[in-house]
This record gives structure tokens, C-alpha cells and sequence, in this order.
């Protein structure tokens, strides 16, 4: 039997986590044992806590914090020394830096890192961004293998040579497609959170950070707004942003036209509950979000950066934005609304377009798979 840790950063709402937490609990319990290393504070930690052995860190933060981020490597070590892992496997970009050199100190025969997106991007400056590329490359180095959730992730890693190619997997960050395309959804639902039963709902989901860019979406609100009054908005998520978001809001006169949700579970009940996604985003690795939106038939106006410009088919099953152009994405919806059957035959279209290979238990025996062969291999040297 492999015993496999898995590092995160924090639990929150978001895809890194949920694949990680699903890809644990539904690892085949005859070949494998796991428990879990993150940060303390997020909203999934109670649920964590009831079905995993969870190890929580007050030290292992967000954040840049040379003292803190020192004190975690040396935590997440004196427990991996402990536990004795077969694999180390790391998620997000902070617990994937300190993570893996702890293992790589710790001795652990075999360890992986699941990119979600690299710790740099175009936004960053110049000297920030290089920053980032060369520790991507030092823990590379240190990384038996890296398992990209999209193509284009593998290409940057090339391109900014992270590691050979030999050295990447792709293995798609899923959803669980069947649940979502065959969801029994209440239409009591929608009431519950627009009392008019003529709107349209236009919904995004993440956390209230400066990478989803939240504000694009509610300036390109405000430019729907002047053109028509059937559309209303929902945010899903919550945040440190929270406070900046909600002045913006009431600065752009839009508090009657959106809704913070803050952070929900009934993710699938709010999408079939609505007409259009919308994600605006500067980066992301491949989002779940808008796999979850395609499977519910809904048609997506997203920013076209990294996993994103991988899944979503121009005029087919949603349209794909430059980044910061939030006047386009305003566009996209106003034509959605006004052109009803194009919106409905978009999000049939998108359902159709998400397979198996988006399908998170898919990706569970992938990744046992690869678990298997990485450290048969190990044996095989050693």
C-alpha cells in the first residue's frame, strides 16, 4: 500500500482544492492510505477535518512571509519525517514551492506537483515575474513529475524552460461531468435569489482576489445595465477584496443589479439557475468553474488566458475576451440577451463539449496510475 500526503495552501472553494480533497477520498483505499498538509482558515476545513487525517499549519499562508514560509518548510519536514510517505504530492503555487522542498530534505522517494497555473504572469514586473520563473525551475528540479491541468501550461513551461518535456503530465483538472449534466434542478431555486421572473442572471464565481479581476466584471455589468433592465448579476465567493468590491458597487450605482453571494456549495443550483457565465480572470490553470457551466448549459464570455482558451469554442460554446476588455465582455452579453436562441443552442453546445476527459474520477485513476509507475520506477533505480 502507497501512503500519499498532499500539500495545499489553504481550503478554499476553488479547483486546486476540490482536486485534491475528491482525488483523496476516492484514491482505491486497497492500494492507498492518505492524509492531507495545509494552511489554516479556509472555508473547507471543517468538512476536511471530519473525512481526512488533516494537518494544519498556522505558518503555511498565502502571502510572502520569509519568516513564516521558513518556519513551514521546517514544519511540513519534521512531519513528513514522521509520517513516512511514499509521495509527496503538491498543490497551489506556494505549498507547491515549500512543499516540495521540504520533501525533497525530508528524503520522500517520490514527488509531484500539480500546476494550477505558475506562481508568475504577465501582470507581475519584470524582476517579480523572473523571480518566480527561477524558483518554478528549482523546484522543478527537484520534482520527479509535473502533471499540467492544460496544454498550454506545458507550453509555458517550455517556453520558459521550467523542465524538459518528458517531465510533464497532462492531467485535467475535472468536475464530476455526470453530476452536473444530469443535476435535478429546483426552479423554485432562481426565485430564491431574484424575486423578477422575467431577468436574465448573468453569474461568476471565485474568491475576492486581484487574479479573478472581479471588478471587470462588475464595470462590464454597469455598461449591460444602461442598455437594459432585465439583467441582474451574482457573484459567488468571498474575499480580502470584499470591501473594495462592494464600493465599487455602490460608486458604479449598482447595488439593486448585483448580488454577493458570498460562499456557496450549491454551485450547480445557482448555474442552472442562470442564463450566462462570465469569468474574468487574468490567469487560472484550467478553471472548474466554467467546466461546471458548460455542463450545465450555459453559454461562457471568459478572459482568454492559459487553460481557459483550451475549452471554450469561439461562437460555438462561448466567446473569449482579452484581458481587461471589459467593454468586449459587456458586448458579448448584451448580444446573448438580445439573441435568445443562440444563447440556448451556445449552452447546448457547451454541455456537449465537455467528456471524459474533463471528468474528475478520470482524473483520480490517472493519477493512481501514475503513482504506481513513478514509484515502481523508483524501486526499479534504487
Amino acid at each position: 500500500m502507497l501512503k500519499v500526503c498532499y500539500i495545499i495552501t489553504k481550503l478554499e472553494l476553488g479547483g486546486a482544492q476540490k482536486l485534491a480533497l475528491y482525488t483523496a477520498e476516492h484514491l482505491d483505499k486497497t492500494k492507498f492510505e492518505s492524509f492531507i498538509i495545509s494552511g489554516k482558515g479556509g472555508i473547507l476545513d471543517k468538512e476536511a477535518l471530519e473525512k481526512f487525517k488533516l494537518l494544519q499549519l498556522n505558518s503555511l499562508v498565502r502571502k510572502v512571509s520569509p519568516f513564516k514560509d521558513l518556519k513551514a518548510i521546517f514544519e511540513i519536514y519534521a512531519i513528513l519525517k514522521k509520517e513516512k510517505p511514499d509521495i509527496v504530492h503538491t498543490h497551489s503555487s506556494k505549498a507547491g514551492i515549500l512543499g516540495r522542498i521540504a520533501a525533497k530534505f525530508a528524503g520522500i522517494k517520490t514527488v509531484i506537483h500539480t500546476i494550477h497555473g505558475y506562481g508568475f504572469n504577465e501582470t507581475q514586473k519584470w524582476y517579480a515575474k523572473y523571480f518566480y520563473v527561477y524558483i518554478e525551475k528549482f523546484c522543478a528540479f527537484i520534482t520527479d513529475r509535473l502533471i499540467a491541468v492544460s496544454k498550454e501550461d506545458i507550453r509555458k513551461g517550455l517556453c520558459y524552460k521550467i523542465a524538459k518535456d518528458t517531465k510533464f503530465t497532462l492531467i485535467r483538472a475535472g468536475i464530476d461531468t455526470e453530476f452536473y449534466k444530469n443535476y435535478a434542478y429546483n426552479t423554485d431555486f432562481r426565485n430564491s435569489l431574484i424575486q423578477n421572473k422575467e431577468a436574465k442572471i448573468i453569474t461568476t464565481i471565485g474568491p475576492f482576489k486581484p487574479q479573478k479581476n472581479l471588478k471587470d466584471f462588475i464595470k462590464a455589468a454597469r455598461i449591460v445595465a444602461d442598455k437594459t433592465d432585465n439583467a441582474f448579476f451574482l457573484i459567488a465567493g468571498d474575499g480580502d477584496q470584499r470591501t473594495e468590491l462592494e464600493n465599487l458597487i455602490l460608486s458604479l450605482n449598482l447595488k439593486d443589479k448585483i448580488v454577493l453571494l458570498g460562499w456557496r456549495k450549491d454551485i450547480a443550483d445557482i448555474l442552472y439557475a442562470s442564463d450566462i457565465f462570465v469569468m474574468t480572470s487574468l490567469w487560472e490553470g484550467l478553471p472548474c468553474t466554467i467546466l461546471e457551466a458548460m455542463c450545465c448549459s450555459k453559454p461562457v464570455i471568459a478572459n482568454a488566458v492559459d487553460g481557459v482558451k483550451e475549452i471554450i469554442e469561439e461562437n460555438k460554446t462561448g466567446f473569449k475576451v482579452n484581458p481587461y476588455d471589459f467593454q468586449y465582455t459587456a458586448e458579448k452579453i448584451l448580444y446573448l440577451l438580445q439573441n435568445e436562441s443562440v444563447m440556448v443552442e451556445m449552452g447546448k453546445s457547451a454541455k456537449k463539449s465537455i467528456g471524459r476527459e474533463f471528468d474528475i474520477n478520470y482524473a483520480v485513476k490517472q493519477q493512481e496510475e501514475l503513482y504506481f509507475n513513478l514509484n515502481k520506477m523508483k524501486d526499479n533505480i534504487n
